[in-house]
């Protein structure tokens, strides 16, 4: 009978359990904040190569809040402690008066990888049991609030890749439970942050590519449980503290990029220590290389990267003995390797660009565990040797800057990033390298001839970069050959032909094209304008024709910075607002830096332009390309007046518009243009006169008009009469300071030279006189022949006149 009760109860439990609707956990107020914190942000896709998780668009008001995505609540409260937006597509600022900082119990806070541009609120204060904070990768600028020290329960900080200004405030020495700190490439700039000496509980400093400069503190050591050290990147100079290596829980340690200096002489450092990394590449450093680095007996990453020796060679046996090294890079030292070297640790990153090799180091073929190998830059001859296609782990590969010769080599089929660039090697691309998996594949600068591999289609899925330029290929860019990973297309300086391919349409991520210097034979590809990544296009001499715009279509480029379809046969007229849509020009913005591979990231790979600035061909390459916004479309056959809505582009630095046929007068407008440095309106139709108002732009330091139709004076303004003459000739209507000044000049130059002739006639009278009057035929002919080598021949010849 209990049994049956027991039993009957049971049922009673989990039918009221089950008929009664469960209550949700979210507080109101709490659903409340996070619904309007929704609703405070845009949410799209800023960079097309992320893949945001956009969780917000997922929040429904009849849904408990505490199961929305990226929402963690309190079991027994209700409230929100923990809100994980990372990597969401939010765009907007973050504003002082934000229904988040309603969030009074938040806990852990990571709002990283959006766009949340601004100022960071001092309201960030408020959510005082924060112990996270994730704010890395947003659009923050201005300094680091001073409320931040109020958050006395953080234990970790997350604020790198913004725009800081600043130093770290004098406040953040009140959070001594701050363990982890990273600030890193946030343009902080000032000395070091002495307040980081009051948190004794750190265990993780980023500092690292900032602005930071002076000399670190002798009393480094007080960081007793400071485990990883990172400041490499900014301008730290001086001497490094020796204590800064008697840290026994110190791991890791990032000093390069700096502007260290002197000996780098640490005392008595214990055989024990627990060192792991140490990065102390690209310094000031100078003598030899330290020998207690042979006592770092647990080093596994070792970077000592352009240490001067003061010409000594190093021989690379000295790091044999440090037995667990894994990764190394001893770039710019002067090496000798020996052919019988072996090294008893597996090696899997080898860096030795520029270190005056001359053969291929033979240790190499038994690193069977060797990922990435960068020997770039030395005077290596002869062919690939063949055993580094038996290194089956290998997947980057730099043997670029050397004299490498023949056919290219069987390599790894590990092999996912190849740099073959600027090396001597011969034939036909070879078609095995089509059954690699690459990523990345440069070869440019050698002297590969026939055409493009059309197995190139093997690496359709993934091909990222690919770079062809200045060798001798011909035929057509295969349409199959287009990977839809493209970010990068440099097949400039060749003999190639045909039509641009129609298939790069499909190739969305693509930020990089170059195909000048060669035969292509096509209409304006109007359709290149879907790609919104695409930054810099480059078309130049070659064959395409027609126009660059159509009715009612508009051609926008967001993210273009350089525009080069020179030396072209381009046809029309440029409609008014062109260049409306162009906003990448009008503004400074960010180019987002994401990860290629090992030691590569997207604003490093090589790439190589060449650009007409000042009249003159330059070649731009690798970071300068992050900068540098131009506009050349010299040498086509435009018509018409020259558009008003290039006026917006006010970070244009060169615009070359010469050798059209543009007509009107230059638009005044053009004095927007305030980073305006080269401006070439030459060999066109222009009237009118030159504008005034260009006398403004204090950086425009180079200037053509010559062989318009343009007339008046001169503008007074210093920047455009400190010109050349040739800068203006050809405009006979224009006058004025520097012409003026010239037809002054060549006036009083005429003159002095006719002073000269009659002088000159004068003397050359006096010999005649003399040649008479002494005279037998044979010194008169001496006399003769003295005038004929000592004065002008049309003289002579009037004299020889006189005597006939």
């Amino acid at each position: 009978m209990r049994i049956i009760k027991w039993g009957l109860c049971l049922i009673f439990c989990l039918s009221h359990s089950i008929l009664v609707p469960a209550k949700d956990l979210c507080l109101p107020d709490q659903r409340d904040a996070l619904s309007e914190f929704k609703n405070e942000f845009s949410v799209y896709e800023l960079y097309s190569y992320t893949d945001g998780d956009k969780k917000t668009t997922k929040w429904r008001n009849n849904t408990d809040c505490c199961s929305w995505d990226g929402v963690l609540c309190d079991n027994k409260t209700g409230n929100v402690v923990e809100l994980n937006l990372y990597d969401s597509d939010l765009n907007g600022p973050l504003r002082s008066n934000s229904s988040l900082f309603r969030l009074q119990h938040l806990q852990s806070l990571n709002l990283g990888y959006n766009n949340i541009s601004g100022l960071l609120p001092e309201s960030i204060g408020n959510l005082k049991y924060l112990r996270d904070l994730d704010l890395q990768y947003c659009s923050l600028f201005g300094n680091i609030p001073s409320s931040l020290g109020n958050l006395s329960h953080l234990t970790s900080l997350h604020l790198s890749d913004n725009d800081f200004t600043g130093e770290l405030p004098d406040s953040m020495g009140h959070l001594n439970k701050l363990t982890e700190l990273y600030i890193g490439q946030a343009k902080l700039n000032g000395k070091f942050p002495h307040v980081l000496f009051n948190l004794s509980s750190l265990t993780f400093i980023d500092l690292s590519n900032n602005q930071i400069k002076g000399t670190l503190p002798s009393n480094m050591s007080s960081l007793s449980k400071l485990e990883t050290f990172a400041i490499s990147g900014n301008s730290f100079s001086g001497t490094v503290p020796s204590s800064l290596f008697m840290i026994p829980s110190l791991t890791e340690l990032y000093l390069g990029r700096n502007h260290f200096s002197g000996h780098l002489e640490i005392g008595n450092i214990s055989s024990q220590s627990n060192l792991r990394t140490l990065y102390i590449g690209e310094n000031n450093f100078i003598g030899p290389i330290p020998g207690f680095i042979s006592k770092l007996v647990k080093l596994g990453h070792l970077s000592l990267s352009f240490w001067n020796t003061g010409g000594a060679i190093v021989d690379y046996s000295i790091f044999s003995f440090l037995k667990s090294l894994s990764v190394l890079d001893l770039s710019g030292i002067h090496l000798n390797i020996s052919s019988t070297l072996h090294l008893p640790s597996p090696m899997e990153a080898l860096i030795l660009s520029s270190c005056n090799i001359a053969e291929f180091p033979k240790f190499i073929q038994n690193q069977t565990s060797l990922v990435h190998l960068d020997i770039s830059a030395n005077q290596i001859k002869g062919q690939i040797p063949e055993w580094l296609g038996r290194l089956s782990d290998l997947s980057y590969v730099n043997i670029a800057q050397n004299f490498f010769t023949g056919e290219l080599a069987m390599l790894p089929d590990s092999i996912k990033y190849f740099i073959g660039s600027d090396n001597q090697f011969s034939g036909e691309i070879p078609r095995s390298i089509c059954k690699l998996d690459l990523t990345y594949l440069t070869l440019s600068n050698n002297n590969f001839s026939g055409t493009i591999p059309r197995c190139f289609k093997n690496f359709n899925s993934s091909l990222e970069i690919l770079h062809l330029r200045n060798n001798s290929l011909s035929g057509v860019i295969p349409e199959e050959i287009i990977s839809d990973s493209l970010i990068s297309l440099n097949v400039g300086l060749n003999w190639l032909s045909g039509k641009l391919p129609k298939s790069l349409i499909n190739c969305t991520l693509l930020e990089f094209l170059n195909v000048e210097g060669n035969k292509i034979n096509d209409r304006f590809p109007f359709w290149l304008s879907s790609l919104s990544d695409l930054q810099i296009l480059v078309l130049r001499s070659n064959e395409f024709y027609g126009p660059i715009s159509s009715p009612g279509d508009s051609l926008s480029f967001p993210k273009l910075r350089i525009f080069d379809i020179s030396e072209n046969s381009c046809t029309g007229v440029l409609p008014s607002e062109y260049f409306a849509g162009w906003s990448a020009m009008s503004s400074v913005i960010a180019i987002f830096d994401s990860d290629l591979g090992p030691g590569l990231s997207r604003n490093e790979y090589h790439r190589s332009v060449f650009v007409t600035n000042k009249g003159l061909n330059m070649e731009l390459v690798g970071s300068v390309f992050s900068i540098y916004k131009t506009i050349d479309v010299s040498g086509n056959k435009f018509e018409g007046r020259i558009p008003e809505s290039i006026a917006l582009l006010k970070g244009l630095i060169v615009l070359d518009m010469s050798n059209n046929a543009f007509t009107g007068h230059i638009p005044s407008s053009l004095s927007n243009l305030t980073n305006l440095n080269s401006l070439d309106l030459s060999q066109n139709r222009l009237s009118g006169q030159i504008p005034s108002e260009l006398g403004k732009l204090t950086f425009l330091s180079w200037m053509n008009f010559s062989y318009n139709e343009l007339e008046g004076p001169i503008p007074q303004a210093t920047q455009i009469q400190s010109q050349n003459i040739s800068s203006f000739t050809g405009n006979p209507g224009l006058h004025g300071f520097p012409l003026q000044e010239t037809s002054v000049q060549e006036e009083e130059t005429t003159k002095q030279e006719q002073d000269e002739e009659k002088e000159e006639e004068d003397q050359v009278m006096s010999w005649i006189a003399a040649a008479i009057a002494y005279g037998p035929g044979f010194f008169c002919g001496l006399t003769i022949s003295h005038i004929l080598t000592s004065y002008r021949r049309d003289l002579f010849m009037k004299i020889l006149h006189w005597f006939t």
